[in-house]
């Protein structure tokens, strides 16, 4: 940057008045002599020097004008130079001063508006801030006179908000809403309004808790929409039991899930049940008879739907279920099979003894084919002989008979076997998962009780069966004794005659 020209004038000067203290030179003698050595000097600072611009708006423009000291010049040419310079110095001085005034004059004009300004804002703010405080005492005024005589009317206003509120979450749940629907909003209105409700929302109120009451002992039926299984939406007629029961005309039940829909139920209910749908589908207006209700709303037929049916669980029991199963079909097979055949066989012999048929088809009749082989013999020949034909009926007579009465003493051990090893299971997952939840318990619970469960169930029948044959088996081999017996004593009253 460079300097002014005013500020190099000055410069000049006090540079030639050091210059000629600095040289001694006190006398008037030696003044040219200073004065030169000064000017010398002065001249030589110009012309190494730049001069600076003089004009601010040639400053503005780009133009700077960089004038140099020509050679040659006089003492006084540089005196003119320094008082033009001087002369431009203060012409843009006041040009400066007079723009400087005129900022200044705006910028205390803009101040006293902005002042003005806030003193318009402050005043208003007071004198809002005194309505407020004034609309303050009179709302506390209007809130304590309107109490006052609102008295008891507050709090049935409240009673009723709450009624709303409680009606609209029955509502949201209740089968009737799938018939009539569109009634939670009016409620739900009722129910979060602040101020006092109309007398066309108490109506509506009353309305709804009649129809509500009115729909609950009615058996209707109504066109609904029912979603399956597959999430598809389909209308259909639905038989309602008041806000109990729910079913379509192909007798299923149905669960209310809100917004005026059904849903199907996944499992349906066993054939009693379905039964008394069909029945209650197929009855005429007026006509009595029985039918499905659920009081709890549903909870009861959904707790009821959640319980296992038979192969759920004979799965329960696990594999030593699957083996008590099969070895209690082979036991009550067998079992049923000899009774069978005892029974046919009893019942020929009694025939045969009826009819006096000496046919050796049978056991009585191989009897006797041998007291006839051996009518010639002693007494002792004859019984040992006839002994000896009983004690080979005995083993036909009697097959299978102690594999059931085996399989009825192992098929409990077996549901021991699986109560110990469900148990185990119990234990394991308590170790693993702790006590917090008992539905990780509940497979190896299931399979002790249901392992227990069916070894009884095949050791009581077989057992039962094991009797009934041997008791059958007992009464032929009876029957052949005592004609055995017979014929014995028969040859005896021959031989002594």
């Amino acid at each position: 940057m460079t300097l002014p020209i005013r500020t190099t004038h000055n410069f000049i000067l006090s540079t030639m008045h050091s210059i000629r203290h600095s040289i001694g030179i006190r006398h008037s003698v030696g003044r040219p002599i200073g004065f030169a050595i000064g000017l010398f000097a002065i001249v030589g600072m110009l012309v190494v020097a730049a001069p600076i611009n003089v004009s601010a708006q040639e400053q503005a423009q780009g133009q700077a004008e960089k004038p140099v000291v020509e050679e040659g010049l006089t003492l006084q040419q540089l005196l003119e130079r320094v008082k033009e310079g001087r002369v431009k110095d203060n012409a843009e001085n006041r040009r400066r001063e007079n723009e400087f005034r005129a900022n200044r004059d705006k910028q205390q004009g803009l101040l006293n508006r902005t002042n003005a300004a806030i003193a318009r804002e402050e005043a208003r703010s007071e004198r809002l801030e005194k309505i407020f405080n004034e609309n303050e005492l009179k709302l506390a005024e209007l809130e304590g006179l309107l109490n006052e005589r609102l008295g008891v009317f507050g709090e049935l206003f409240g009673i009723v908000r709450q009624v709303a509120g409680e009606t609209r979450a029955q509502l949201a749940e209740s089968i009737v809403s799938g018939e009539l629907t569109g009634r939670e909003p009016n409620l739900e209105t009722l129910s979060k309004t602040k101020g006092l409700p109309a007398m066309k929302q108490l109506e509506g109120l009353w309305y709804t808790l009649q129809q509500e009451m009115t729909a609950q002992g009615e058996v209707k039926t109504f066109e609904g929409k029912i979603v399956g299984q597959d999430g598809v939406a389909a209308t259909e007629m639905i038989t309602r039991v008041g806000p109990f029961t729910a079913i379509t005309e192909d007798d299923e039940f149905l669960r209310y899930s809100g917004n005026g829909k059904f849903t199907t139920i996944g499992r349906q209910p066993p054939a009693r049940f379905s039964d008394a749908a069909d029945d209650l589908n197929d009855a005429d207006a007026g006509e009595l008879t029985a039918g499905v209700i659920d009081p709890s709303r549903g909870a009861i037929l959904e707790l009821f739907l959640q319980t296992p049916n038979l192969t759920e669980r004979i799965g329960q029991g696990g594999l030593v279920g699957y083996i008590i199963i099969l070895i209690g079909l082979v036991g009550i097979g067998l079992a049923l099979e000899r009774i069978v055949t005892l029974t046919r066989t009893s019942r020929t012999i009694n025939s045969q003894l009826a009819a006096g048929d000496m046919e050796a088809s049978t056991p009585l009749g191989r009897v006797w084919e041998a007291y006839t082989q051996n009518r010639s013999v002693d007494v002792e020949t004859l019984s040992l002989k006839l002994d000896d034909a009983i004690l080979k009926e005995i083993p036909a007579l009697e097959r299978g008979l102690s594999t059931v009465k085996l399989i009825s003493g192992v098929a409990p051990l077996l549901g021991l076997l699986g109560t110990v090893t469900g148990m185990i299971l119990t234990f394991q997952a308590i170790t693993l998962f702790g006590t917090g939840d008992p539905k990780l318990m509940a497979g190896g619970i299931s399979q002790a009780l249901m392992t227990t469960v069916l070894g009884l169930c095949v050791a009581i029948p077989t057992l039962l069966l094991h009797s009934v044959a041997a008791t059958r088996s007992k009464e032929v081999v009876q029957i052949l004794e005592e004609q055995a017996t017979g014929l014995i004593a028969a040859h005896a009253e021959k031989a002594q005659e």
